[in-house]
């Protein structure tokens, strides 16, 4: 048996013990998922302490309420990190809302700040990153886990392959194919 698959069934053993109240298991997939999870919000959100509260108040959801975890709907790690990146998003769009309504309470604009350009700047971000996770949820399933755990992870090539169990060779075969697909969807989109 593989890694990876040895790694989604401890994955599935852990969130059955949550749904018990078993908080070895909850300290488990803390320490399994933590970085990946800040990784992914720091991405999307950019300011270090929102990020950290997106992970916490993730893992508080997934302790009060284990069982909105499907395995018939795909690993317990996409399943986790899809519920960071929403709740990311969700957390830019609130931040940009407090901001609108900050800008209407005080319309003058602070002297040699652009608060225009900056929330174009930061809606074109908003925008590019949703395509990119759209794109992402295109790839097949082998070429989206390397890019995955390359960029979510933080995983060197060599760790992938060995986590996997597939040659180095495999591994970024995988990963240029990934890019060059993500790159085309993301050009048709801007088109």
């Amino acid at each position: 048996m593989d890694k990876h698959r040895q790694g989604d069934e401890r994955d599935l053993e852990l969130q059955r013990r949550m749904t018990l109240g078993d908080r070895d298991a909850f300290e488990e997939l803390y320490a399994r998922y933590s970085a990946a999870a800040y990784g992914l919000a720091f991405r999307v959100i950019g300011q270090e302490s929102l990020a950290q509260d997106v992970v916490h108040d993730s893992f508080l959801a997934m302790w009060k309420a284990p069982g909105a975890f499907d395995p018939a709907r795909g690993s317990f790690r996409t399943f986790f990190l899809s519920l960071v990146h929403h709740r990311a998003v969700d957390t830019v769009r609130r931040e940009e809302r407090l901001r609108q309504r900050t800008a209407r309470m005080n319309p003058g604009p602070a002297q040699d700040e652009d608060v225009a350009e900056d929330i174009v700047e930061e809606a074109w971000l908003a925008r590019r990153r949703a395509m990119v996770v759209t794109a992402l949820d295109g790839l097949p399933p082998e070429q989206r886990k390397v890019l995955e755990l390359a960029y979510f992870g933080g995983y060197t090539q060599a760790q992938i392959a060995e986590q996997l169990g597939v040659p180095l060779g495999t591994v970024k075969t995988r990963t240029l194919a990934a890019m060059r697909k993500l790159q085309r969807a993301l050009k048709e989109r801007d088109e």
